[in-house]
């Protein structure tokens, strides 16, 4: 069986001292390929280089994230803009609109998620969507901007049954991670009504590691607790997830087989 973890943040400095050693557990347990969800534009340089030292197993992606949105957005944004020359990019991301932490800078958060999804468009892109406290305020943003040419995922999907059925009208994957495997998590209940060909597999290194890692640093390897969850809610096998998942992420990023 084969993985690939569509929302990792691998180049971080919490992996500065064992990196290649994580990577390396990762491989071993089936997760091939990852894809590197950027966050601002110093994040930028770490990132390229570890998608040119893993060619074919790590892909960069390029985007704002909103808890990166300030005074400066307009620079931020013209920064990472002229970088698509820089590498091959499989997505427009980590954008979306965050109004959990703080709402200061929530006219710029939009700008900016419009933008970026405008970017995607015109790249022909899909968009790497994180969302917290922002429904439905970020899904209107989406109905809005959808032209046909919008397509994406909601990373680590957190929201209800009638958010899901939005999402999945717009043609949008949910991304999956740890929060499938914590004991109040809704998810279960509400992954039997989402179509497993809208699933996606992500951990969010080095964030929300699932259970029994709470607590720690969550890394890549455990891709397979969070499918081995994912299975027993939908009553399919492993290899059915594994399988399924994988054929939605190389569809949606546009990679080659594994």
């Amino acid at each position: 069986m084969q993985f690939i973890d569509t929302h990792t943040h691998l180049y971080l400095q919490n992996f500065d001292i064992d990196r290649e050693a994580m990577l390396r557990r990762a491989f071993d347990r089936g997760t091939m390929m990852m894809l590197l969800p950027n966050i601002d534009k110093d994040s930028l340089e770490p990132l390229l280089k570890l998608a040119d030292s893993y060619p074919g197993q790590c892909f960069p992606m390029l985007g704002l994230h909103p808890t990166s949105v300030g005074s400066d957005v307009e620079d931020q944004l013209m920064f990472l803009e002229q970088s698509f020359q820089k590498a091959e990019f499989k997505a427009v991301g980590e954008i979306g609109i965050d109004l959990y932490w703080d709402q200061t800078y929530r006219k710029e958060q939009i700008l900016a998620f419009r933008t970026q999804l405008r970017w995607a468009k015109d790249r022909s892109l899909p968009v790497a969507i994180h969302s917290r406290d922002a429904f439905p305020l970020i899904l209107d943003l989406v109905e809005e901007e959808q032209d046909g040419r919008l397509k994406g995922v909601f990373h680590c999907f957190t929201g209800d049954k009638f958010e899901a059925e939005r999402i999945l009208h717009l043609n949008f994957f949910v991304g999956i991670g740890g929060v499938i495997t914590y004991k109040k998590s809704t998810l279960p209940e509400v992954l039997k009504h989402i179509p497993l060909t809208s699933i996606l597999l992500e951990t969010d290194a080095p964030f929300l590691p699932p259970v029994p890692y709470r607590g720690k640093r969550n890394e890549s390897a455990y891709i397979l607790e969070i499918a081995e969850k994912l299975a027993e809610v939908k009553q399919e096998s492993l290899e059915t997830i594994a399988e399924i998942t994988t054929q939605n992420a190389q569809k949606l990023f546009n990679i080659n087989a594994l």
